[in-house]
């Protein structure tokens, strides 16, 4: 099952978070209206908020042949990248990290890598839960208050800052329809999210 939806402006702390990743201190955030939460996926620190597409994934990763966690992120990642290139953004995967950078016109100008979709999960049984956050039109400076995922090297992107004046239009409604359609195509696939 895939869950989409936005999440009003918070600020969530997975498993492995530290707390130096919050550049501003808890009533900061809360001075800006932003949520703090605590939370059981995996990986460190990230923010949600209007213009992001969270999907939450509940998949049975045992019923689906051998349990491989790592390979079900490679899977994500590679749904991703192939929603990302139908609405015209190319992305790729970095080996080592966990999630989905943005390379092509912005690549030649940018110092640093530039991450446009996040992914942490948690499984209890070998059911997954929680999943990702792909950066639609958010402000990248929303990630300001923290250092997202713990990567002091990466800047965040989002699909409306790689595509400029292309941008016009619905695009959360179009990032929202190609990635229920990459996902439902990928789940009812002879290999599903292995």
């Amino acid at each position: 099952m895939l869950l989409l939806l936005e999440h009003p402006p918070v600020v969530t702390l997975g498993r492995s978070a530290r707390r130096e990743h919050l550049l501003v201190p808890p009533e900061g955030l809360a001075a800006r209206g932003i949520e703090l939460h605590e939370v059981a996926r995996g990986g460190d620190v990230t923010y949600h908020g209007p213009g992001q597409l969270v999907g939450y994934l509940i998949v049975d990763l045992a019923a689906r042949g051998r349990p491989d966690v790592g390979a079900f992120l490679r899977r994500i990642e590679a749904v991703l990248i192939g929603a990302l290139a139908e609405l015209g953004v190319e992305g790729y995967a970095r080996p080592g990290w966990t999630g989905v950078f943005a390379s092509g016109p912005l690549r030649a100008t940018a110092q640093q890598p530039r991450k446009i979709a996040s992914i942490g999960i948690g499984l209890r049984g070998w059911v997954t839960w929680h999943g990702f956050a792909l950066n639609t039109t958010l402000d990248p400076a929303a990630f300001d208050p923290i250092v997202p995922c713990g990567l002091h090297e990466v800047a965040m992107t989002s699909v409306a800052r790689e595509l400029g004046a292309a941008a016009a239009g619905d695009l959360d409604g179009r990032a929202r329809d190609v990635v229920s359609r990459a996902f439902e195509r990928d789940l009812a696939g002879a290999e599903g999210l292995r």
